[in-house]
């Protein structure tokens, strides 16, 4: 079963950042800044946090995962906004 991650991160090193940022955009949907809504099942989240571990420096980043709950439930209500309304987004395929 998939669940919803809010999956943010604060990366100290330009370069490291980058990496991340374009290891997320595989996994996930840009929300805003440095935080992504990626939709995993328990595997592809390990899968997603040691991918994460190889970029990352312990000392100096954070990057937090945030289980909102089953994608196909509690998720949908799980996320509120204050300002320009939150819409959940709808993954659709990518063609390269």
């Amino acid at each position: 079963m998939k669940h919803t991650y809010v999956v943010s991160y604060d990366i100290a090193d330009p370069k490291r950042l980058r990496f991340v940022f374009k290891l997320m955009k595989g996994w996930g949907l840009h929300v805003q800044y440095s935080v992504f809504q990626c939709d995993l099942s328990a595997a592809d989240a390990t899968e997603l946090q040691s991918a994460l571990e190889d970029i990352i420096e312990p000392s100096m980043d954070q990057v937090l995962f945030i289980n909102v709950g089953p994608t196909k439930g509690r998720a949908r209500g799980a996320i509120e906004a204050l300002g320009r309304p939150y819409t959940f987004p709808v993954r659709e395929p990518v063609i390269a």
